[in-house]
């Protein structure tokens, strides 16, 4: 596809200093930004007559015309492609979506701190420990500190409500400070503890708490001495699990695997000497990108997006090696204003873990790619059996969830030929039919699904409906209407439940015709039309439940003036749930903050009318 443009006319043009190129498309689209320490030079091998690379050529086809920026230095240049690929997001750059916030410990600054887990700015007073790869890696140390320190996890809300001690102290996991059950001079203690053990000092932390323990044996307190020995051993243990060597330290640890098209960078993360956690990260790499590209794009967008709140280690220890390297190390270095180093060639620990890594890597490659080639085989087979002329690029299904026709939610799940497309999933609320209605709610959600459509909007090539053939003609009815003028429309299938409702005995019917067949329950294709009912089935019942829970926790206490969430929050917390605070007497409602006399009573007579 040729764009008219003049490149012998355009590269007299370019200087030879460093900078950055923004490459557009006819429409105007910026489809690649790259950097050169030469642009004349770099640019200029855009447009060789012999162009080895796929990827290249196809870039080459569309470019309309180029933009370029100097730079004082390729530092500066790679700092500047940063900032226009996060700008424009190019389709044929290395995309890396990591726009989510990293999770911390947070010890608050209270007369009593509390342990707790955060996400977001950092607003709140005290320290903050971190970051964790992901939620669980946060709440699992969270329970951790509980069996080591006795210190409070409960909000603030909670805790001072409290007139007896909670379940937490009959476990021996808080020291119940609410209800003055510990000195604050001990609270403290185990709270300097624990704030030594989350900074990486676990032999001080242990040190400390056998000169207690002896000093406690010498007073002969027995009982309170068996209980620091107790600390001490569960400390011990969880130090030999967690210690990574005797060099403490923040470092990253990523191995890194690149085949077919698919790229994983598995990182360890690595704090205060031990190991938060792990986790995957999937960077979007166009078809022919070659690996230095992959490497350099994913570390460069990596750790220089600043508005995810992670802190950066001195230290990153990667699998490859690549050519910027360097440069790519002074540019994070002088982005940051911090040293920042990037080492390949390691020993000992950091080998070690760098293996460990890079098997994670491999692994999560290898069971992407073995996962897409099963889900290929079963389109394949699909098709056949179908007999279509082209091959199914989409397919969607519909299905319905309610309970006794409460808070009806109809689900839409997509699948292309690599699986579930998740980020095109669709729930619909439905409204203003009669309650256990199954074919209103259908009508409804197809038609919401279809009333926009036109020739450039997402066709699905197969749609699958949930339920038997009642179900399945409302569904082709608005089809046809909504499809009169279009040259294409979907194949809809129905997906009737089989004899004893078991997985293998479903009824295939085909919208247009109504006809109807079976599939052997060992087929592929089966299994694919199994996955993506299954899936509709999961994701709709996920919304009912979702909108149900919120209704009957809304609807019976915010629809009492006065009551609004932080109000509606205190009653649930304070008195344990809505059946509670249905059964509490107007004097146990205005104990709680924030409730008068008079609000208890119209909260009592409400909920009891």
């Amino acid at each position: 596809m040729s764009t008219g443009f003049n490149a012998q006319s355009f590269l007299r043009t370019v200087s030879s200093s460093a900078g950055v190129y923004r490459m557009y498309d006819v429409k105007g689209d910026v489809i690649y930004v790259g950097k050169a320490k030469d642009l004349k030079k770099r640019l200029s091998s855009y447009f060789r007559k012999n162009l080895g690379n796929v990827k290249t050529q196809a870039l080459v086809s569309h470019i309309h015309h180029i933009d370029v920026t100097l730079t004082h230095s390729e530092t500066d240049a790679l700092l500047l492609e940063n900032d226009y690929i996060k700008q424009y997001m190019p389709k044929y750059n290395v995309l890396l979506r990591d726009d989510k916030s990293y999770p911390y410990i947070l010890l608050s600054q209270h007369e009593h701190p509390r342990l707790a887990y955060h996400r977001g700015p950092q607003r709140e007073k005290g320290y903050y420990f971190g970051p964790y790869p992901n939620g669980g890696a946060v709440r699992e140390s969270l329970h951790l500190m509980q069996k080591l320190f006795p210190i409070r996890q409960c909000d603030d809300l909670y805790y001072k409500s409290r007139t007896r001690p909670c379940l937490q102290y009959q476990l021996s996991r808080c020291s119940a400070p609410c209800v003055g059950k510990v000195s604050n001079a001990e609270y403290d203690e185990q709270v300097k503890l624990a704030s030594l053990f989350l900074k990486g000092k676990d032999k001080q932390v242990i040190s400390e708490l056998v000169a207690k323990m002896e000093e406690a044996a010498e007073q002969q307190a027995y009982e309170q001495a068996a209980r620091f020995r107790d600390q001490i051993m569960a400390l011990r243990r969880v130090a030999e699990q967690q210690e990574v060597s005797g060099n403490t330290g923040d470092m990253d640890v990523i191995g890194v695997h690149y085949a077919s098209g698919i790229a994983c960078f598995h990182l360890l993360f690595i704090r205060e000497g031990k190991i938060f956690g792990s986790r995957s990260y999937y960077p979007t790499v166009p078809a022919q990108t070659d690996i230095e590209e992959v490497l350099r794009s994913f570390l460069l967008q990596f750790y220089l997006n600043a508005d995810i709140q992670r802190t950066i280690p001195k230290e990153v220890v990667i699998s490859h090696h690549f050519e910027e390297l360097h440069e790519l190390e002074a540019a994070v270095s002088e982005a940051l204003n911090k040293k920042f180093s990037i080492k390949t060639n390691v020993r000992a620990d950091r080998a070690s873990f760098l293996r460990l890594a890079l098997t994670n890597a491999t692994n999560a490659v290898m069971t992407r790619l073995s996962h897409k080639n099963t889900v290929e085989q079963r389109f394949v087979l699909l098709e056949e059996i179908l007999e279509l002329n082209a091959p199914i690029q989409r397919m969607e299904c519909f299905d319905i969830s309610h309970t006794m026709g409460e808070s009806t939610v109809a689900s839409c799940v997509v699948f292309n030929r690599e699986g579930p497309h998740k980020a095109e999933y669709r729930r619909y609320n439905i409204e203003g039919i009669t309650p256990g209605d199954d074919y209103a709610a259908m009508k409804q959600a197809i038609s919401r699904r279809f009333d926009k459509i036109d020739a450039s909007g997402k066709i699905p090539d197969i749609l699958f409906i949930d339920g038997g053939l009642g179900q399945l003609r409302i569904a082709q009815q608005i089809v046809d209407e909504k499809f009169v003028n279009l040259d294409k429309a979907p194949q809809l299938i129905g997906v009737a439940k089989g004899e004893s409702r078991k997985p293998g005995l479903e009824t295939l019917i085909f919208g247009d015709t109504e006809s109807s067949f079976s599939l052997e329950d060992d087929s592929p294709a089966l299994h694919l039309i199994q996955h993506i009912r299954d899936e509709s089935h999961r994701f709709a019942i996920t919304g009912h439940r979702n909108r149900r829970q919120k209704t009957r926790n809304t609807s019976t206490l915010e629809s009492i003036p006065g009551i609004g969430p932080k109000r509606r929050k205190a009653l649930l917390q304070h008195l344990g749930g809505l059946q509670e605070v249905k059964g509490a007497s107007v004097a146990e409602l205005a104990k709680v903050p924030g409730i008068s006399i008079e609000m208890a009573q119209t909260i009592h007579d409400t909920l009891r009318g």
